[in-house]
């Protein structure tokens, strides 16, 4: 059946059963395991970097085929001939056999091959025949690389190993990872070097668990990337480091200070004064740099981030000076104890503006180059460092599309979010930048490879919840990753909500969108909401919606009141996805009828008059607007009333609450404004909008608060009540 040797566990497809679930059936009808390794032998491709021509979905990934899980994960290809799957075994090794567990998608005729640098391939063994399960397939010859190059399946899927053992001998020699790294040149031709090579920074920064880093590695690496950013190194960043030098990806190590990211994050720490954090943060860094200095992964240490912008939120005027410059100091106290620790790596310091430069021009000579976190305005880096007359070179250590604090405000009053065109053109124009600036600008690590599926994730990941973006796509060519077999995201354009700004609480508001798969794929839809704005929950939440054709869609509005986020996610099934947002304005739903009681003469048991956007005058629950508010005392019980003029039917009331509701409350109304009858009473107030039916004729008509809903007191933007 083959002109191999070749050992056979069937394992067949059932009639009926689809490819995406047959995992689950091998894996409760078969208990497969690797056969026992020939003597003298070792598996060298566990753990190793894999690619793929394709890839059938996110969940399918290459590097599944050698991952040591054999019914748990699995590659698997597009639907079509040829596919093939490589691991690079990190070195030339002697080769002696290759196994491979097949999933009901076999391969009916392939290939094994050998390369020794991944490009020209040789021919090991011809399979022809195949009828699945696992095939033994004896090997001789050498190479660093060794792939499986399917040419005939077995049916109308594609190819799908569990997993893919390379077994043979080596040396015992280490890949070639290490090497000195050093900053060369001199002013304007400047140029970071390994081991005595030319080494231009392509990077990300990184934000899956270490654990997951064997995971996402290899599509890392798939994209090109040479590097990864980290802001902490500890006792657990080793595993990270061992599996970037598995996959040839080398690691910008950082180490935090007080107060990092910007906004001061994590504390205000003293620089002037404070010598004991100082002495304990040295002694720190000091053991990690001890730890990983001959690490191969370690490319160079950052020392900060964002500290020097963020002391002002510590600081101001001459203390914010004096701290500022402080701080350089330690910075340059940290790198010189890291350069007589570990003198073949570089160390850096990072900041969100090129303000913090001369600070560390005038007070941190001893570091090697500066770092800079630029979005938006990262093609002015240059310009400021043209004009700054700085004396090092730099790298940028997060960069893409404009962010949050840098766009607009749409007319619902949040910052406009750029569309997922827009953000792949940034990376696109963030990386022209930083190669237009040569001999100065050394690389990159864009912001982010991270998974989160949230309101920032949804903003810069590039692969939110694994599925990948337009952004994803663009740094990958950006990179010069291999595009063979690239299936990209829909584009989603045109997209409108509507109404923008006066969303009733409860009900539908549209949302409309044009989306289009380039590779012409069924498109499935989502619709998400986040209250970013409205409650600062950056958590996005699959929306109650319903399609009404022609790619619109009513969607249920929240019920709580603000500018709230909603999502469009088109995806393709091929582990990718458009993604767009526009912002809604969730008010009061409308009430029919005459709202009597605005603008009428309106008393409180008390109000506060400064605190926050007050005063807060009884008055201004009555004035029809839902920007301004009644805000009570501190205590129970507390009581609002309105007189109406003249006894007046009332059938309804809209109660629009501030965060500060009544969790228990009673409506009263009287004829005199002294004698009170309760028409409703409630215990389970929850805030946001309480509509409340009544059947009354009356002249006054007061709430009675007996129990806050927190700890401040009452508050309502609206005591509206309909006749």
């Amino acid at each position: 059946m083959s002109t191999a040797p070749v050992h056979h566990r069937p394992v067949g497809r059932r009639a009926g059963v689809p490819l995406l679930a047959l995992g689950a059936l091998v894996a409760s009808s078969l208990a497969l395991t690797a056969p026992p390794a020939h003597a003298a032998e070792t598996l060298l491709s566990q753990g190793r970097p894999a690619t793929a021509s394709s890839q059938e979905g996110d969940g399918y990934a290459a590097s599944a085929a050698v991952d040591g899980n054999l019914t748990g994960t699995r590659w698997a290809s597009l639907w079509s001939d040829p596919q093939w799957l490589q691991v690079d075994l990190g070195q030339r090794s002697d080769l002696s056999r290759v196994v491979l567990t097949w999933e009901g998608a076999y391969g009916r005729s392939y290939r094994i091959e050998a390369s020794d640098n991944g490009t020209d391939w040789r021919t090991l063994k011809t399979v022809t025949g195949g009828d699945g399960g696992t095939d033994e397939v004896a090997v001789s010859g050498s190479g660093r690389y060794v792939r499986m190059l399917g040419t005939e399946r077995s049916g109308g899927y594609g190819y799908s190993l569990w997993e893919f053992q390379v077994y043979g001998t080596t040396d015992g020699t280490p890949p070639a990872t290490g090497g000195a790294v050093a900053v060369t040149g001199s002013q304007g031709n400047w140029q970071l070097t390994v081991g005595g090579e030319p080494y231009t920074v392509k990077g990300l920064t990184w934000g899956p668990a270490v654990a997951d880093a064997p995971k996402y590695m290899p599509e890392v690496k798939s994209m090109g990337v040479n590097t990864i950013r980290t802001w902490g190194t500890d006792a657990g960043t080793k595993p990270l480091l061992d599996t970037a030098a598995a996959n040839g990806i080398r690691v910008v190590n950082g180490f935090w200070l007080q107060p990092g990211g910007g906004p001061g994050s994590g504390g205000c720490v003293d620089y002037v004064t404070d010598t004991t954090y100082k002495d304990n943060m040295l002694t720190e860094f000091a053991k990690w740099v001890e730890a990983y200095k001959s690490h191969p992964a370690t490319l160079m240490w950052n020392v900060g981030n964002e500290s020097v912008l963020g002391l002002q939120n510590c600081y101001s005027g001459t203390e914010l000076e004096a701290q500022r410059n402080a701080y350089t100091g330690f910075v340059n106290d940290v790198a010189e104890k890291i350069h007589a620790i570990d003198p073949d790596h570089p160390v850096t310091s990072t900041d969100a503006w090129t303000g913090a430069w001369p600070y560390y021009k005038r007070n941190a000579p001893d570091l090697d180059l500066y770092s800079v976190n630029s979005y938006g305005d990262i093609c002015g880096v240059r310009k400021d460092w043209e004009d700054g007359g700085y004396t090092k070179p730099y790298i940028i250590t997060e960069g893409g599309p404009a962010g949050e604090w840098e766009v607009p405000d749409d007319a619902n009053g949040v910052p406009d979010e750029p569309t997922d065109v827009q953000k792949a053109e940034g990376y696109t124009k963030a990386w022209d930048c930083v190669t237009g600036h040569q001999g100065v600008a050394l690389g990159a690590t864009l912001f982010h490879y991270g998974v989160e599926h949230d309101f920032g994730g949804v903003w810069f990941n590039l692969v939110p919840d694994g599925l990948k973006r337009l952004s994803y796509y663009a740094v990958k060519k950006a990179y010069g990753g291999s595009a063979t077999g690239d299936n990209t995201p829909p584009v989603i354009t045109n997209m409108t909500v509507g109404p923008a700004s006066s969303a009733p609480a409860g009900g539908e508001f549209t949302v409309r969108a044009d989306v289009r798969d380039p590779d012409g794929d069924p498109v499935t839809h989502k619709v998400f909401l986040s209250g970013n704005y409205a409650s600062g929950d950056k958590r996005l939440v699959e929306a109650e919606w319903r399609s009404t054709g022609d790619g619109t869609f009513a969607v249920k509005a929240p019920e709580k009141l603000g500018v709230w986020k909603v999502y469009v996610q088109a995806e393709d099934g091929h582990g990718n996805a458009g993604i767009e947002t526009k912002s809604v304005k969730v008010v009061a739903p409308p009430v029919t009828g005459t709202n009597v009681a605005l603008n009428k003469p309106t008393t409180a048991s008390s109000f506060q008059p400064s605190y926050g956007d007050c005063p807060c005058e009884p008055a201004k629950a009555t004035d029809g607007r839902t920007d301004t508010r009644w805000a009570s005392d501190w205590s129970d019980p507390q009581w609002i009333q309105v007189d109406l003029g003249a006894p007046t039917p009332v059938r309804k009331l809209q109660l629009v609450w501030d965060p500060a509701y009544a969790k228990s409350y009673e409506v009263q109304v009287s004829d005199d404004g002294t004698t009170w009858r309760t028409v409703h009473t409630t215990s389970a107030g929850d805030g946001d909008v309480d509509t409340v039916d009544v059947t009354e004729t009356a002249r006054h008509v007061r709430l009675h608060l007996t129990a806050r809903g927190t700890a401040w007191g009452y508050s309502l933007h609206e005591f509206g009540i309909y006749g």
